[in-house]
């Protein structure tokens, strides 16, 4: 019987952050109490580990099965279907170490849009502006994070397009100017890995996960734990948090935060947050 490497929000030990990470052992925790937090499932830092020491770069053995078995309860969670054309399921790919290194791992959001299922998302939210900026920004974090593109290449096309556009901010681009940035980010893509984007939902997961698992032997996640002292003991690998789908972006009425229980920048005992209006994550952080 092959190890168990997969835990839902229900099942994983909220105390467990060695093998959860501490976010995957949060959201465990959170929903094992009745908070309100979108469904997901964690990939343990035993994945990881035995990932990183494999000498062919697979995965370990049963992992994918058990990935396919999680997704397909999300499907039933959600009412979504992963890669579907109409009504599609969209997730988050998230780094967790057992110890906050805030910064210095990976995250992708809005996996599983393509061609297709990108069109299904229009259709699920009538909101074309937005399905066209998830597109592009999925395209440019998965771009960078999972198949090595500078992400110079991507802002150097983005603000051409805003220039041309007279745009101020981002919010400012049009429906078309955010069509033409995602043609533009899929053909930067190819230009600079000779590789189309890949189309397959559960190829982008894949090598998603590989992804955020390398990001772990990264050099800022190394200096970070060199600086800190952070040893093995206290944390080894980094697990993969794989949530739904909630979308800061979606208009103004939408947004994205962060907080802290102390100023992260003086250490002071007060509350302290910051956050943005019809945004992503990755804006804010």
């Amino acid at each position: 019987m092959n190890k168990k490497y997969v835990f839902s929000f229900q099942e994983g030990n909220g105390k467990d952050k060695k093998l959860l990470g501490g976010k995957g052992a949060n959201l465990c925790e959170m929903t094992q109490i009745g908070i309100n937090v979108p469904p997901g499932f964690v990939i343990s830092t035993e994945a990881c580990n035995k990932y990183l020491e494999s000498p062919d770069g697979g995965l370990p053995e049963g992992l994918m099965e058990e990935v396919r078995a999680h997704m397909a309860a999300l499907e039933k969670a959600t009412g979504k279907i992963f890669g579907d054309s109409e009504n599609p399921l969209l997730v988050s790919v998230r780094s967790g170490s057992a110890l906050s290194m805030p910064g210095m791992m990976d995250t992708i959001l809005n996996l599983g849009l393509n061609s297709s299922t990108l069109q299904g998302l229009i259709k699920q939210t009538n909101n074309e502006r937005f399905g066209y900026d998830a597109y592009r920004r999925f395209i440019q974090m998965f771009g960078k994070i999972a198949m090595g593109v500078p992400d110079q290449y991507f802002d150097e096309t983005f603000e051409a397009i805003k220039v041309r556009s007279g745009a101020l901010s981002d919010v400012d681009l049009t429906i078309d100017d955010l069509k033409e940035v995602a043609e533009l980010f899929l053909q930067v893509v190819e230009e600079q890995t000779f590789k189309p984007f890949p189309e397959d939902v559960w190829l982008q997961l894949e090598i998603a996960i590989k992804a955020v698992f390398n990001s772990w032997m990264g050099k800022r996640a190394v200096d970070y734990r060199r600086e800190f002292n952070i040893t093995p003991d206290m944390a080894m690998g980094t697990a993969v948090n794989i949530v739904a789908m909630v979308f800061g972006n979606m208009g103004n009425d939408s947004g994205t935060g962060v907080g802290f229980t102390r100023d992260p920048a003086t250490g002071e005992n007060k509350m302290f947050g910051e956050y943005l209006i019809n945004a992503q994550g990755e804006d804010v952080v």
